[in-house]
């Protein structure tokens, strides 16, 4: 019997406690918009239990990880506006952050819990 069932719900409940604490970070980077000198902070995702795969680019001219063009990721933008009192937080960039931590966080919920009914239904209790 494998275990890839057992791993994929290890996985889902790492990503699940990661996004709680990513949540909590940015309530906090939005509760202190206002405040002078406030640099907002985010978490990393966690890596996948295999290290994930990685791109070999073996020519200059190929394209390189999705997303990037030329060392650029719009997915992380650099910081560049500063209020006079020092503070760095762009509300706007956080409240899109809290939204899609939190549907990602019910995806990984949901998928959680269809995978434990499906492990029911395995066994013979479910229904």
């Amino acid at each position: 019997m494998s275990n890839t069932g057992l791993n994929l719900m290890g996985a889902l409940k790492t990503r699940m406690h990661w996004h709680q604490s990513r949540q909590k970070l940015l309530a906090e980077n939005v509760s202190n918009a206002d405040t002078p000198r406030f640099k907002p902070h985010d978490l990393k995702a966690p890596s996948p239990a295999g290290g994930g795969l990685v791109l070999a680019q073996t020519s200059p001219l190929h394209l390189g990880p999705a997303g990037s063009v030329n060392g650029f990721d719009p997915r992380d933008p650099k910081r560049f506006e500063t209020t006079p009192s020092g503070n760095s937080v762009n509300l706007e960039d956080e409240m899109l952050k809290v939204a899609q931590n939190q549907s990602d966080y019910q995806l990984a919920a949901s998928l959680y819990s269809k995978g434990l009914g499906l492990m029911k239904i395995a066994i013979g209790k479910g229904r």
